[in-house]
Parts: C-alpha cells; sequence; structure tokens
C-alpha cells in the first residue's frame, strides 16, 4: 500500500441525500427525513452522555431545509428543544438549501426558499451562512444571488456527472461565484456526495462507482478495512499526482447505500479506528458546512472568482412530463399575476399563496419519478410516484386558479346568470404600459341576440373599437387590440350595431369560386371591405411581414417589413418551427435502460434515427379584421399528428404560434425538437439573451468554465439583440432550448468554443432518454405556444423579456355584473 507523501486531513460531511420521491412514495420520505433527525439527535445524545462513546465527535448536517422544517412541525417540544441545543453546540447543521430545485422554480419564490432557514437561525441564534446540494448538476445565476441576499456565503455543490458534469474542469476545489448584483460567493467543487461510501467510511454501505477495482463492495463483504486502506490512500496519492495544492479534501457519506438514507453512528467507529492506526499521516474528521469553510478560507492558496450562469445538467427531466411542467408554469404565472393584482394580501392570503408557493416547490424539485420507470413503466410504485409529482402542479393550479377567481368575483366579475350586461373590465396587472390582445367571451347562444351584429364601445372614450370574432371551445371569443398604462383599468360594452353589411363577391380579387387563393391580384384597387392580410399557398403577408414557406420545406422566409430585414438566418439547419425527431433504438425490451445510460452527455445514441417534417398541406383558419390565422399541416416520424397555427396580426409586428401534436407512445429513447432560426437580420451585432431565474445571460458568455452549452433551462423567453432592435420568442410551456448540435459526439462545454458554432436555435419540448426516473412513454396530445415579436421598440434585453412576462400572463379581462 502506497502511502502520500503530505500529512493529510480528510473532512467527512455525513448526510442524508434528499430525493422526493426516486426510492419511495413522496409521503414516505417525508416521514423517514422526520425520523432522521431524530436518529441524529439520540446518536448525539448517546455520544454526549457517555452511553455510546465510540460516537464522540458525530455530527449531522441537514442537507435540506425541507426536513428542518417536517420535522419541526411534527417533533414533540422536548425534541425540538434537543434539536435547538445540537445546533447550538455545532453537532448539527442546517444547509441554506430548502431542497435540490430544477430550474423551473422562479426567482420570487427562489428567494423565499433560501429564507426559510434564515427565519430558524434567527430563533435559535445560530446562523445560516452555507448551504449544500446533491445530485444536482448546476443553478441558475440567480439562484446565487438569492443565496447571498438570504445571509448564505458558502456553497458545497457535490454534482453526480452520470449524463452530467461538474464545473471548471476539475473537483474537490475552491472558487469564488461572483453574483449578477457583483456579491461573492465560496463555492467547494465537490466529489459525488457518496465518495465516502466509496472509500469505506460508511461500514455495510460501500459501493464502486466512481472508483472501480477487484475489491467485492457488497453488505458482508469481509475485507473491509483493506479495501478502505487502500482505497484511501490510492486516492490521496491520486490528488497529489494532480498537483492538488492543498492538504485536506472534503468527502460526504450516507449512513445506508440508497439515497434519502439514515445517520449511522458506526461511520464514527470506523472514523475513530482509522485514526488509531493512521492518524499521523491521514486523519478523518466529521464535521459540518461552516467549520469546513472556514479551514478553506484559511488557506494561503490563492482562489480563482468566476461568474456567469451554471447551467444544470439535468434541467431535461422536465421535458420527459411536458403537460404536467405546462400546468405547472401557467400556475406559476398566474401566482404572479396575483401578487400584481393583490399586492397586500387583500383577497388572497398570505397562507393560501405560500401553500401554493409549496406545491409548486415540490414539483419544481429535482426528483422525476421512481428509479425504475423505464426499465419498468407498469409497476404501481412508477404510476403512483408519477401521479403524485403531477398533483403538485395540478393542485398549485387548482388553488391558483380559485384564488384569481375569488380576485375577479371581488373586482366585480359575473357568474353564470340570467340578462348578464355585456360589459367587460381590462386590467393591466404590470408596472409597465402593455399593448396587447384581450379577449371577451359570450356564450353559444348570445350572438344571436345582436341580430345586427355586435361592436364593441370603449366606455371611456365612447369610441367603437375594431375587434374579431371567432367560435371556441370556450364559445364566441371576441378579439380587440388595447393599449393600456402601467395598472390602469378600462371598460368595453357591446352593443347590437345600426346597420349589418352583407358579403359580396369582389371584382378585383384572384380568388376563385374553390376559395383558393393562389394568384396576386393585378390591380391595386383600394378596397376598405378587403383583409389588410394577404393568405395564398405559399405564403401569408400582413403590412408588418411577409413569411413564406414551401411544400416538402416549411417556412424559409420571415421578412420585417418595416426594415426589409430576413428574420430567419441564412444557414439554418432546419425551417421556422419544422418539427425535428430523433429515436436510438434499443434493439430489445431489457435494452431499454442500457441503451439510454450509454448516452453520457449526449441525449442520444450513436445510431440515433433523425427525421425532418415536412410541410404537406395549408389551411385558412379565420382572416378578419384584427389577425389570420392559418394552419399548415406537417408529416413526421414518430407523431401521427404535428400541426403548426400562425396568427398573424394586421396592426402588431407579432405572430402567435400554436404547435399541436399527437405523439406515438414509444419506449425507445427520443427527442422532439422544435426549429427557430431566428435573428435580428442584423448579423453584425446579433446577441442572443435568455431569461434565466433571476438573471439575463447571454449563453457560451455569462457563464462559468466547464459548464453546458448544448441547452438551458429558461423561464418566460429569450431574446435576440441588435443594433437596430429586436426579436423576442416568449414561451410559455416549454422551458428547454437547444443550442448545441443534434448530432451524436463529443459534448463542447464553455471555454471549448472554436467560435465557429453555428447556434441554431431549437424549442425542446420533449424527451425521455433518461435510463431510470423519467417517464417511460411521450405519447400523448400536446399543444405548446410561442409568440415571436420584434421591432426597434425592442430596444433593450431587459425590455424584450419584461415584454415575455407580460405577453405569457396576458393582459386580464373579465365579464362584469350588474353592479360593477
Amino acid at each position: 500500500m502506497q502511502l502520500p507523501k503530505k500529512k493529510w486531513k480528510i473532512f467527512v460531511i455525513h448526510h442524508s441525500h434528499t430525493d422526493i420521491g426516486y426510492t419511495e412514495r413522496q409521503e414516505k420520505i417525508e416521514y423517514f427525513h422526520i425520523d432522521y433527525i431524530k436518529q441524529a439527535i439520540e446518536i448525539i445524545n448517546k455520544a454526549r452522555d457517555g452511553s455510546r462513546p465510540e460516537w464522540k465527535g458525530f455530527k449531522w448536517t441537514c442537507e435540506t431545509f425541507w426536513a428542518v422544517e417536517k420535522f419541526l412541525e411534527q417533533a414533540s417540544s422536548e425534541t425540538q428543544e434537543q434539536f435547538m441545543e445540537a445546533l447550538q453546540k455545532g453537532d448539527i447543521e442546517l444547509s441554506g438549501t430548502y431542497l435540490n430545485m430544477t430550474e423551473l422554480i422562479d426567482y420570487d419564490i427562489l428567494k423565499k426558499l433560501f429564507l426559510k432557514a434564515k427565519s430558524l437561525a434567527e430563533v435559535s441564534g445560530v446562523p445560516v451562512n452555507s448551504a449544500m446540494t446533491a445530485d444536482i448538476n448546476g443553478y441558475s445565476w440567480g439562484y446565487s444571488q438569492a443565496m447571498y441576499d438570504a445571509g448564505i456565503r458558502n456553497l458545497l455543490s457535490c454534482v453526480h456527472t452520470h449524463h452530467g458534469m461538474y464545473a471548471i474542469g476539475r473537483k474537490q476545489t475552491p472558487f469564488y461565484w461572483e453574483t449578477p448584483k457583483g456579491d461573492k460567493l465560496l463555492v467547494w467543487n465537490g466529489e459525488h456526495y457518496m465518495l465516502g461510501n466509496e472509500l469505506g467510511i460508511s461500514p455495510g454501505a460501500v459501493l464502486s462507482y466512481s472508483i472501480r477495482d477487484d475489491f467485492d463492495t457488497t453488505p458482508n463483504m469481509e475485507n473491509h478495512w483493506e479495501m478502505a486502506e487502500t482505497r484511501i490512500m490510492r486516492y490521496l496519492c491520486q490528488l497529489e499526482k494532480e498537483d492538488y495544492p492543498y492538504d485536506f479534501a472534503l468527502v460526504n457519506v450516507m449512513g445506508l447505500l440508497r439515497d434519502n438514507a439514515a445517520p449511522n453512528g458506526k461511520i464514527m467507529d470506523f472514523i475513530h479506528r482509522w485514526n488509531t492506526e493512521y492518524g499521523n499521516d491521514v486523519e478523518i474528521e466529521m464535521t459540518t458546512l461552516t467549520p469546513f469553510f472556514e479551514h478553506v478560507k484559511s488557506q494561503e492558496c490563492e482562489i480563482p472568482v468566476y461568474k456567469g450562469d451554471w447551467p444544470d445538467w439535468w434541467s431535461d427531466g422536465v421535458a420527459s412530463t411536458a403537460m404536467n411542467t405546462q400546468i405547472f408554469r401557467d400556475a406559476q404565472r398566474n401566482l404572479r399575476l396575483v401578487k400584481n393584482l393583490d399586492k397586500n394580501n387583500d383577497m388572497v392570503s398570505k397562507e393560501t399563496m405560500e401553500d401554493i408557493e409549496y406545491q409548486l416547490t415540490m414539483y419544481a424539485e429535482h426528483t422525476w419519478g421512481y428509479h425504475s420507470s423505464v426499465y419498468e413503466p407498469w409497476h404501481p410504485m412508477v404510476q403512483s410516484l408519477e401521479v403524485r409529482k403531477a398533483a403538485y402542479a395540478a393542485n398549485a393550479s387548482r388553488m391558483i386558479f380559485t384564488a384569481l377567481d375569488h380576485l375577479k368575483h371581488t373586482k366585480g366579475e359575473a357568474l353564470l346568470s340570467p340578462d348578464r350586461p355585456f360589459r367587460y373590465k381590462v386590467l393591466n396587472p404590470f408596472n409597465h404600459d402593455v399593448e396587447d390582445i384581450i379577449y371577451m367571451y359570450l356564450d353559444g347562444w348570445e350572438p344571436s341576440l345582436f341580430k345586427n351584429g355586435l361592436e364593441v364601445i370603449d366606455e371611456q372614450t365612447g369610441e367603437v373599437v375594431p375587434h374579431q370574432m371567432d367560435v371556441v371551445s370556450e364559445g364566441n371569443q371576441i378579439s380587440v387590440v388595447v393599449k393600456l398604462k402601467q395598472e390602469e383599468e378600462k371598460i368595453f360594452s357591446l352593443r347590437e350595431t345600426s346597420n349589418k353589411a352583407g358579403l359580396t363577391t369582389k371584382s378585383t380579387r384572384l380568388k376563385g369560386n374553390d376559395g383558393v387563393y393562389d394568384m396576386d391580384d393585378l390591380l391595386n384597387v383600394g378596397d376598405k371591405t378587403s383583409s389588410k392580410i394577404k393568405l395564398t399557398e405559399t405564403g401569408i403577408e400582413s403590412p408588418f411581414v411577409r413569411i413564406k414557406w414551401q411544400a416538402d420545406k416549411g417556412i424559409y422566409s420571415w421578412i420585417d417589413k418595416s426594415t426589409g430585414n430576413e428574420l430567419l438566418k441564412d444557414e439554418q439547419s432546419h425551417a421556422a418551427f419544422t418539427p425535428v425527431y430523433e429515436v436510438t433504438p434499443a434493439g430489445s425490451e431489457d435494452q431499454m435502460a442500457e441503451v439510454r445510460r450509454k448516452m453520457g452527455r449526449n441525449r442520444k445514441g450513436m445510431n440515433v434515427q433523425r427525421s425532418i417534417g415536412t410541410l404537406k398541406g395549408v389551411k385558412e383558419i379565420s382572416n378578419g379584421e384584427l389577425y389570420c390565422v392559418v394552419e399548415l399541416l406537417y408529416k413526421v416520424e414518430g407523431i401521427s399528428h404535428y400541426s403548426l397555427f400562425l396568427k398573424v396580426y394586421h396592426d402588431l409586428p407579432r405572430v402567435d404560434v400554436s404547435v399541436r401534436i399527437h405523439k406515438d407512445s414509444v419506449w425507445d429513447p427520443e427527442n422532439v425538437y422544435i426549429s427557430m432560426p431566428f435573428c435580428t437580420g442584423n448579423r453584425a451585432s446579433d446577441e442572443l439573451w435568455l431569461e434565466k431565474a433571476g438573471a439575463l445571460i447571454r449563453p457560451s458568455v455569462d457563464q462559468l468554465p466547464g459548464t453546458a452549452t448544448d441547452y438551458y433551462s429558461i423561464q418566460e423567453g429569450l431574446a435576440y439583440m441588435s443594433e437596430e432592435g429586436g426579436l423576442l420568442i416568449a414561451t410559455p410551456d416549454t422551458p428547454l432550448i437547444q443550442l448545441g448540435p443534434l448530432e451524436h459526439g463529443q459534448r463542447l462545454v464553455h471555454g471549448q468554443q472554436t467560435g465557429d458554432e453555428a447556434n441554431h436555435l431549437y424549442s425542446w419540448p420533449l424527451t425521455n432518454y433518461w435510463e431510470t426516473n423519467f417517464k417511460g412513454t411521450l405519447g400523448g396530445f400536446y399543444e405548446f405556444r410561442y409568440i415571436v415579436q420584434w421591432g426597434d421598440q425592442i430596444d433593450s434585453a431587459n425590455k424584450a423579456i419584461q415584454l415575455c412576462q407580460s405577453l405569457n400572463i396576458g393582459t386580464t379581462c373579465f365579464r362584469l355584473n350588474n353592479l360593477s
């Protein structure tokens, strides 16, 4: 056995990795973690009173504050006192992390989550200035700011490199993470959260995962001590070979061989024996977060500073349950709407809002299902956990819409009753001006009450406002374009028109009796009754945009008519909103998990089969006073129906897009991408900006070295900015975008780019590539919406994202009762 050259110290953090559902039902996990804190207190008490002297030095780190919160809700007053005493003596430490989160959660909720631990710190008198995460592979840049603003100054990151990778290019190293506001957090870029188990520090809970050798690591292994000696010394010698600058290392350890594991006093038995035999060469000490970080700060080695986003490699799980994620995002947006409309909780209680936030948090937590969901998708536990996970999003949706209904009713909304007035209140819930589309609804029988047709009146000015009416599932939808000052309210009413014009064939428009318009008009004859939007078999044109498509290719041109600029990239890999379908054949049912495991940082295999959607048909849906809607029908493998609805507006530089999909049920790993090769038309100064939780970033620019550049999880949208203006894409339903190449191959992280990458943008709404806890099939019906808007009025990235947020929420409109 080779000994290291230096005298070493190994710091051990003992904790339980929190997965809400991966190993058991979610409610059972809660019971486990409550009991784990009780077990830790019992171990500490026995070590302190001398009944178990071999456990002296035991310390417990609460990985998530969620577990502490649940413990305090159910523990007796005596147990709570013991817990507080252990906190104050440093035998237990709180992590400021509420749960291990995905990037779905927005910044407002994220800030509150970090403040939860701080509130207990104020009661106990023990500050919470450190946090840890495990089994997640990155964080939005705003995550760092939320931590700092909550008083957290240190972060232990235990990245799991399965389908992911650590930042900066090496583990076991510190760096300062500069936040968007210029503050600094000390990060320890740690090892996998069970490395201590691999080194043999937890007897009976040993594994071989990142360390591979000839040792038999079964629970009843006979040569445990020999294995620990060999692996610990070999690991430290390896650090020395890598010119590791410190004489200490940090490892995390779990008490059992599983996630959501209990504390284990026997770890201290091992540590005491080790220090007796090898303490002069390698000392092991169980510690907690803050003492470890104080030790790091006391070293003479210079700690580098990095700033920017830390994209999460594991953010793609949300696309395996796209419908539930869509419901989550809608609920989270409407939560912000209610907060804007009821700033002082006058109509919706603070407790109700906090309950909604909790449901959203539980959905956005990083666990995406039971560990066997891919290789045994029919298992009752797989089904149970999937339904429970979906229930968090559904509960949040139900609760926030109940709150919104109550708020609207308080403000005068009319419920169903005979003879309701045809009056509608419109509210701008934002602290900035908006120009948007509002929707007023009539029940199915009500248009017949307006025998000569109806018109919309702005009650403030008495003016007749242009409108368009379509029959939709909610009834009759009346659309109106409105301009509202910040937080302005308006009332519109409907009345019967004094005369109704008939429909007469036009003598100058070259459209046949077959209803097809496939020729341009020969004569430029002014006709006020004609539509402002020209629709043909090969394109659509408004005063603001000219969009062209081609059979078997799709949308290849998108011209901004105010500047003449082409808003689609010349080197587009696929036409705008064209579907790209990928499947990696597993070969047989028993290989469904294995084929996924081998993908590494790719989200597909070498034998991936890719199909590009082809345009097969065009159909006019409506063409009226305000907009024209056209449906484009595509054929693509793996998808039995793919249609694209474009709503092009007469008087706005904006196109609303709806993608409707009937996805076949396929067990093999799949991806569905939607091509979005947009630009501003000024390629020399084009810059792409993304909205992450709490910060705007430029991908491959504002991020840490060594972090992912293939895909990103965004909040409400993105924008291309240039000197002439901007183009935004609001993404209400789909958080993932793909920027890296679709082809299987070596993945590039930040710092490895050559500058020649095309960075073709795709929305990535569907994937099921992971071999454990993703949903096994993507089959079903979906609708994904996008809003494209452009112009010189979009003059900053901040303004573009502000528009994305308000476009996704929409302007509030509801029918008034008789008393309003």
